[in-house]
């Protein structure tokens, strides 16, 4: 086995060049995004089946907190002079069709289709705040503060609902 050649420090001298990061930045951007109004569309549906009136009520928040992140988001487009366009999101609608999938198996038994929800919704909180921290990481590099304050909002709203998720799991498994 031959001995890689790049020395450990390598990463430091990685130079992306602006507009190569920014059509990195704005990919991804569309990939929240996109998946931010799938959010949208399929948490009002999450509600619905949940029988917790505090999970229902979490997930209602949740979908005010999505619209508000998705207006900071508008607004980092306009930043950046581009316009969203549909980006790839199998990783979150595959969760999101998992916690129907996972819900729909628990039918009869409400309190484990209301943890199939509250598995799967910190599953997405998680995935969104990773995105967001990686965004703002790239951010940094476009030399636009306002862009990573917005999605710092945003990372800090997104744990905000996986905290709020987390005391409902231990309410609700405690009661």
């Amino acid at each position: 086995m031959s001995e890689q050649t790049n020395p450990p420090n390598a990463w430091e001298r990685i130079n992306l060049g602006s507009e190569r990061l920014k059509l990195f930045f704005i990919k991804h951007l569309d990939r929240i995004y996109t998946a931010k109004i799938h959010l949208t569309h399929k948490l009002p549906l999450l509600a619905e089946e949940a029988r917790f009136k505090d999970l229902r009520n979490a997930i209602s928040d949740t979908v005010g907190n999505v619209e508000k992140q998705l207006a900071r988001l508008q607004l980092i487009y306009t930043l950046l002079d581009s316009d969203p366009s549909k980006g790839s999101i199998h990783g979150l609608s595959g969760l999101i069709d998992d916690a129907f999938e996972a819900i729909n198996e628990q039918k009869g038994e409400a309190e484990l289709q209301d943890l199939s929800i509250i598995f799967y919704l910190q599953n997405i909180e998680s995935v969104e705040m990773a995105s967001f921290q990686i965004l703002q990481m790239a951010a940094v590099r476009l030399h636009n503060p306002h862009i990573n304050k917005l999605l710092k909002e945003n990372y800090e709203e997104a744990k905000s609902d996986r905290t709020f998720l987390l005391l409902i799991s231990s309410k609700y498994i405690v009661s």
